[in-house]
């Protein structure tokens, strides 16, 4: 699983889009958001490039454990739709 970071801001987001890039293209598909601490809308369009390059590759992208602030922010832009979003909650699901 991917760990995004601690930081998702217009001044992480080329190092997180990278690393990002990178872990796709190594196969990962599970991108885990636990972690972040600061974000802002640099976040939100980073999980759509992340989902797109997903696509691109013919893989479905998975983000786990997103902050309270950053699912505010994705459903603020009206993007919830478009986000395989994978909360704590049905993840325990899944588990059982």
């Amino acid at each position: 699983m991917f760990d995004a970071g601690l930081s998702l801001t217009m001044a992480d987001a080329p190092r997180a889009l990278a690393e990002g890039l990178r872990a796709l293209e190594a196969g990962e598909t599970m991108f885990d958001l636990a972690r972040v601490e600061t974000l802002d809308s640099a976040a939100v369009a980073l999980l759509l490039a992340w989902q797109r390059a997903a696509r691109a590759r013919g893989a479905v992208i998975e983000f786990h454990r997103l902050p309270p602030a950053l699912c505010s922010l994705a459903g603020l832009y009206g993007v919830t739709e478009l986000l395989t979003l994978i909360s704590a909650a049905q993840q325990n699901q899944e588990r059982h």
